[in-house]
C-alpha cells in the first residue's frame, strides 16, 4: 500500500533533550526469506544503503538525536551500523532482546535503555518506508493530551492491518487487529508516540503485543489515544514485491529519505558497476558494488547486489538478485528472488514469485514455465 502527500510541514519543535525514538528492528523477516537468512530485513540494501539508513535520515531530520534500536534477531549485525548513525548526528544504542518479547515487550526493553529525561518516546516498526510527518504527529500527541498517539494512513483494503477507528476529535475509539469486517479504512501504520509513564507501566520480562494487549488495554482503562490520520508515502515492506517497490520508488524519488547514495533517477549505480552500452536499467533499479550487466539485457525495477552477475540478453525485472549471484545468458527473472551466490544458467525462466536459495546451482534451461527451445 501507497499513500503519497506533504511531508514534514508542521511547525512543531522536538527538543533532543526531552524526545528520543526507538526503532523495533528484532524481527525475523521470514517473509523475505531467502534474503534474510543472513541479514536482517532492516538492513538488507535498498536503493544502494541499509533500509534503516533510510529510516534514520528521516528521524534525524525530525530534529530526534537519541535513537535506541530494539534487536533481537541476528543482533550482532546491528552493531557494525552505529557509526553511520553518528554521521547522521544520531546517537544510536542496540538493544539486544534476551528473548523474543514481541512488539509491546520490544519498546518497554529498549526504552528501558534511555535515560530517565526522555518523557516522550516515538516508536518507528523497522520495516515501515514512510513519509509520516513525525513533527506533526508529535504536535498532535501534544495537543490532545494522549497518553499515546498512532500514525494512521488509510488504505483500500483494511482488512490485512491493525483498523483504528477515531471520532470527530481524533480520539482513538478501538483497535481492532486485523478484523475482517472493518468499521474504517484507517489502518495501523507502525509509527507511534508515547508519554514515558505509559511504557513503563508495560509489563517487564514477557512478551506483550502492543496491537492486542497495550493498546486495547489503554483504551479500557480510560486512557487517552490519539490518532494522527495522514496522506504522506507509505509501505510496509515486508515482502518481495514491496521492497523491490520501496527501492525503486526511493531511486526515483516517490519516497522521501535523505540517505540516498546518488542522485534521484531511473537508476542507481554503486561504484563499480558495470553496464554494456546495449544493456538497458529503467523503473528506478540498484546495482550494487561491482555488478556486472551483459550486452542487451534489460532490468526494470530491480534490486541487484554488490558482485552479481547479469548474462547477455537476460531479462531482469521487479526482482531481487542477492550478492554474488549469477543469472546466465537469455534468462528470464520476473518477480522472483535469486539467494546470496545462487548460480541460475542459461536459457532459464524464473516467474511468479519462484524463490532461488542461496548457493543453489540451476543448469543450462534446468528451470522454465514454458517449453522453450
Amino acid at each position: 500500500m501507497v499513500q503519497t502527500g506533504d511531508t514534514e510541514l508542521d511547525g512543531t519543535i522536538i527538543d533532543p533533550a526531552r524526545t528520543a525514538a526507538v526503532v523495533l528492528v528484532g524481527g525475523q523477516g521470514s517473509r523475505l526469506r531467502p534474503l534474510t537468512l543472513s541479514t536482517p530485513k532492516p538492513m538488507l540494501p535498498t536503493a544502494g544503503v541499509p533500509f534503516l539508513a533510510h529510516l534514520l535520515s528521516r528521524i534525524a531530520a525530525a530534529g530526534i538525536r537519541t535513537v535506541v534500536l530494539g534487536t533481537a534477531y541476528r543482533a550482532e549485525v546491528f552493531e557494525g551500523f552505529l557509526s553511520d548513525g553518528a554521521a547522521l548526528g544520531l546517537d544510536l544504542t542496540c538493544c539486544p532482546e534476551p528473548e523474543p518479547l514481541g512488539t509491546g515487550g520490544g519498546i518497554r526493553y529498549a526504552a528501558d535503555a534511555l535515560a530517565p529525561g526522555f518523557d516522550e518516546v516515538v516508536v518507528f516498526n523497522g520495516d515501515i518506508l514512510s513519509g509520516v510527518d513525525v513533527r506533526a504527529v508529535v504536535g498532535e500527541h501534544r495537543a490532545a493530551g494522549a497518553d499515546a498517539t498512532l500514525h494512521l494512513v488509510r488504505v483500500p483494503d483494511p482488512t490485512a492491518f491493525g483498523c483504528v477507528p477515531t471520532d470527530a476529535t481524533g480520539r482513538v475509539t478501538a483497535f481492532l487487529e486485523k478484523t475482517l469486517t472493518p468499521p474504517t479504512d484507517q489502518v495501523n501504520a507502525g509509527c507511534y508516540v508515547f508519554r514515558r509513564e505509559v511504557i513503563d507501566a508495560i509489563p517487564a520480562g514477557r512478551p506483550v503485543s502492543v496491537e492486542r494487549e497495550t493498546f486495547p488495554g489503554l483504551l479500557a482503562g480510560g486512557s487517552r489515544l490519539q490518532g494522527h490520520v495522514e496522506s504522506s508515502y507509505w509501505l510496509d515492506l515486508g515482502t518481495p514485491a514491496s521492497f523491490v517497490r520501496g527501492s525503486a520508488d526511493l531511486v526515483q524519488g516517490a519516497a522521501p529519505t535523505a540517505a540516498l547514495p546518488g542522485p534521484v533517477g531511473t537508476a542507481l549505480l554503486l561504484p563499480g558497476a558495470k553496464v554494456a552500452s546495449s544493456a538497458s536499467l529503467t523503473d528506478g533499479t540498484t546495482l550494487g558494488a561491482d555488478v556486472q550487466v551483459g550486452e542487451g539485457s534489460r532490468v526494470s525495477g530491480s534490486v541487484v547486489m554488490d558482485g552479481a552477475r547479469i548474462g547477455d540478453g537476460a531479462v531482469v525485472e521487479r526482482s531481487v538478485i542477492g550478492p554474488g549471484a549469477t543469472i546466465g545468458d537469455e534468462t528470464v527473472v520476473s518477480d522472483a528472488v535469486v539467494g546470496d551466490g545462487a548460480s541460475i544458467g542459461a536459457s532459464c525462466e524464473l516467474l511468479a514469485g519462484v524463490r532461488i536459495w542461496p548457493g543453489l546451482v540451476v543448469p543450462d534451461g534446468g528451470l522454465r514455465f514454458s517449453g522453450g527451445a
